[in-house]
Formats: structure tokens, sequence, C-alpha cells
């Protein structure tokens, strides 16, 4: 039975935000594919010129890219997450993903504190080559904090029902 009020909110919510990342993870990949096949060509072939602001492009949407997969792979508990004890199962299991999850929550907290002091250095400086605004790449990093914030805790929510309740207990 699926969650209901506030926690159920919350679920919906998070389940939103999760498929809006993985739009977004896909139109950097697919985006990414331009200004790398310009490079590539124009390295070449003389009958393309030698963009620079392709390279910039670039860099910016493989930091989004990473940044994207690294958040899923948070909501997915695929990342930061080594399988050392696989056999594993029900409370045992939950308590070592709750620690899992406490080194997820201590890196968040770095990429939000000084991932924002990063990004404020970034507010009314471009880029030299493209001409983008650098907040815009800067900005990453507190994003995937606050959103591996979001997720871990909601992974260790329901790893705590597991503790409380044994085995499957989710809500």
């Amino acid at each position: 039975m699926p969650p209901q009020g506030a926690r159920g909110l919350f679920r919906r919510i998070s389940a939103f935000y999760a498929r809006l990342l993985d739009v977004l993870l896909v139109v950097t990949v697919i985006g990414i594919i331009l200004p790398v096949t310009l490079q590539i060509f124009a390295r070449f072939t003389d009958f393309l010129p030698r963009y620079i602001w392709t390279e910039e492009l670039s860099r910016f949407l493989l930091v989004w890219m990473i940044m994207l997969g690294s958040i899923l792979g948070v909501r997915e508990g695929t990342h930061f997450n080594v399988d050392l004890f696989y056999n594993l199962h029900g409370r045992r299991k939950a308590a070592l993903d709750i620690l899992s999850s406490l080194f997820v929550l201590g890196f968040a907290y770095v990429f939000i504190v000084y991932g924002w002091e990063f990004t404020d250095t970034a507010w009314y400086r471009i880029s030299e080559l493209a001409e983008l605004p650098l907040w815009t790449i800067h900005i990453a990093w507190p994003i995937a904090g606050v959103s591996w914030l979001i997720f871990a805790g909601e992974r260790i929510w329901d790893d705590l029902q597991v503790l409380r309740h044994g085995e499957g207990a989710t809500s």
C-alpha cells in the first residue's frame, strides 16, 4: 500500500523529480554529441572551421552529465555503495545501508556548503570562449548536494522502517 499524507506527497514529488532528472540526463547526453562531433570533424577535415566554443560547451555538458548521473545513482542506491557483504538481507543490510547513506550525507553537506561558495564566485562572470554564464556550471555542485540529501534521506527512512519492522517494511 502506498504511503499516505505528507509522506506520500513527498514520495510522489521525489519520483517526479527523479523522472525530470532522467530526462535532463538524456538531454545532456544527446546535447554533448553535437559539439564533440563538430570538434572531431573540424580536426580532421578542412571544410569545417575549428570552433573553440565547442570544447567549452562539451565541458559544461560533461559536468552536468556527471552530476545528474551521480544524483540518480544515489536515488537508486548504486552510487557510493560497495557491496562487500552481498549476502546480507533484512535488518543487517538496512543497518549497513544507513551507514553508507550517512557518508553520502557527509558528502552532500560538503557539496552544499562549499558548492554554494564556489557558485557565489561565479555569479557575474562568463566563460571566455562561449561566453556562457559560469554560474550555470558551478550551481551543479550545490544542486547535487541537495539532491543527494533528499534521496539519501529517503533511503535512510526506508532502511529505518526495515530496522523497526523487519524485511520489506517501507512506508
